[in-house]
């Protein structure tokens, strides 16, 4: 008579019962993983599909290919995923030229079209010259990356005012909070007087308590 506690064995071939490592769950998938992480940090929805719209693009172009097994060179070939191409299509036509600064043109004919010189935001369409017929391209105007902005802050769902002049503002006071010296900052800015960077230390509004010692960075 079989014991009461024992294990029922049925179909398993020689008695054997799988141990618990054949229950164990089965790791998450990336794009899982990522909204969970999204989640867990309170984005809208909006925001959680916008990311892995973009992600799942990411891998694609790389041919499936982990992110884990990816860095910078990879994003960077992406980002330069259509540029490139439309360079390489003006090339082709006979354009890809780009106007030099300061008449370098003259001193290096082959740079106008060297790939090192191109826009990385160029405009969609081509400039033409009426008596010319010369074409190319100049880079793209700066209301349409205002445009731009507005359209990803209303899909992002985001209530607070967005605009290009709140990231320059953000990446200045993320400076001065990560310790940069203000003339740094007030370069990095184009700003002719310092007096103007001053501004972003107001945001901060730390006194006292906002003094590292030097020793913390050791």
């Amino acid at each position: 008579m079989p014991e009461m506690n024992s294990v029922p064995t049925r179909g398993k071939p020689n008695g054997q019962y799988p141990g618990p490592a054949a229950f164990t769950a089965q790791p998450p998938k990336l794009l899982d993983r990522l909204r969970e992480a999204l989640r867990s940090r309170h984005y809208s929805r909006r925001t959680e599909q916008t990311y892995c719209h973009w992600v799942k693009r990411f891998i694609y172009f790389h041919n499936l290919r982990h992110p884990v097994q990816m860095a910078e060179p990879e994003i960077n070939s992406y980002l330069l995923k259509k540029v490139k191409a439309l360079y390489e299509r003006d090339l082709a036509e006979g354009w890809g030229r780009v106007q030099m600064p300061t008449a370098l043109d003259r001193k290096y004919p082959n740079a106008p079209k060297d790939w090192r010189w191109q826009w990385v935001f160029p405009q969609e369409n081509r400039w033409m010259n009426p008596e010319t017929k010369e074409q190319g391209r100049h880079h793209v105007d700066e209301s349409l990356v205002q445009k731009a902005v507005r359209a990803a802050v209303a899909r992002a769902g985001l209530t607070k005012r967005a605009t290009c002049h709140t990231f320059r503002n953000s990446f200045a006071t993320h400076l001065l909070e990560g310790g940069y010296d203000i003339w740094t900052v007030q370069e990095l800015l184009g700003h002719n007087d310092v007096k103007t960077t001053m501004i972003y230390t107001h945001v901060l509004n730390r006194g006292p308590a906002g003094v590292r010692s030097p020793v913390d960075g050791l």
